[in-house]
């Protein structure tokens, strides 16, 4: 017989069973996610209206921006909230839910990532051939193969977990609603699904990751061709991208390339790659990006006045 469907809803464990650290870690939590949307939001507004910024480069930015904002969104401000309550609960259908945009946003970030270091490769090793290939309509086309590439990895993550059976413990050691933490509850041998999901999350990882260590190591190889000023401003935008790239897969393949397992380690991971990931990528690319500080300058000088 099969086993039935009884489960309605989850009980998250969060981060910590404290109750102070829990009000220290609402407040913390509340000025990241603050933080971490004015920042993103702010770069794709400049990105929009700003003129000075009409190059592929900052369209595939700000398209990274409006990513992570979302990303952010889809785990941050249930997990504020939860540090409120004691007992933190989630039902099925919003831990589907928030399973879906999770894998959407995360998704469509590594195909944006993706097109960003195609983008840089074609700069610096095609510039003559530069705004031709990578015209307004090519730009706007990738960021919707992103998009659709995310949402069908969604997708298969949320059909994973859609036929499982869940009849007994309801109890996720964890904050969010992840694939793994959700196995471990199915009442029915999970281990073809396990499997599954490294080869679908781990293995897209892994691949992704080797293509775009390959296409900066083309990129940085070609740029013995450049000027001494070319060189050092190639090197600032490509030293950025690669910063984001290992911020964003070390801990996604720590957790996905294994065996289907959780660690103690795991919460602390999506912490990172979650929460401080997002918040940190605009300070990475504004920090280091001589011509966003300046348009950021001026329009900061011109409200100023």
């Amino acid at each position: 017989m099969e086993p039935r469907n009884n489960v309605t809803e989850f009980v998250l464990l969060g981060l910590t069973q404290s109750l102070q650290g829990q009000k220290v870690l609402f407040v913390l939590f509340l000025l990241i996610y603050i933080f971490t949307m004015i920042g993103n939001l702010l770069i794709v507004v400049i990105v929009v209206v700003s003129p000075a910024l009409d190059a592929p480069m900052y369209f595939f930015l700000g398209c990274l921006s409006f990513m992570d904002a979302a990303y952010s969104t889809t785990i941050t401000p249930n997990m504020i909230i939860d540090l409120l309550y004691e007992k933190k609960t989630i039902s099925l259908q919003a831990c589907l839910t928030q399973l879906f945009g999770e894998h959407l946003s995360g998704g469509a970030e590594i195909l944006v990532l993706v097109f960003m270091a195609y983008d840089r490769y074609v700069a610096i090793c095609k510039p003559l051939h530069y705004m031709t290939i990578m015209n307004k309509r090519v730009c706007v086309v990738l960021f919707l193969l992103a998009c659709v590439g995310g949402f069908l990895h969604a997708i298969v993550q949320v059909l994973f977990v859609h036929n499982l059976p869940f009849c007994g413990p309801n109890v996720i050691d964890h904050f969010i609603c992840d694939m793994y933490p959700l196995l471990e509850l199915a009442c029915t041998d999970t281990y073809i699904i396990g499997l599954s999901v490294v080869a679908n999350n781990g293995g897209i990882c892994v691949v992704i990751f080797m293509l775009l260590l390959i296409s900066y190591g083309v990129i940085l190889h070609s740029l013995k061709n450049l000027s001494q000023e070319g060189r050092r401003k190639a090197l600032s935008t490509c030293g950025s991208h690669i910063t984001v790239v290992i911020l964003f897969f070390f801990p996604c393949m720590f957790i996905y390339v294994r065996p289907p397992s959780t660690l103690p380690i795991d919460k602390s991971l999506a912490v990172f790659y979650t929460v401080i990931t997002p918040m940190l990528n605009p300070l990475i690319y504004t920090l280091r990006n001589a011509e966003m500080k300046n348009v950021m300058k001026k329009l900061w000088s011109s409200k100023a006045k």
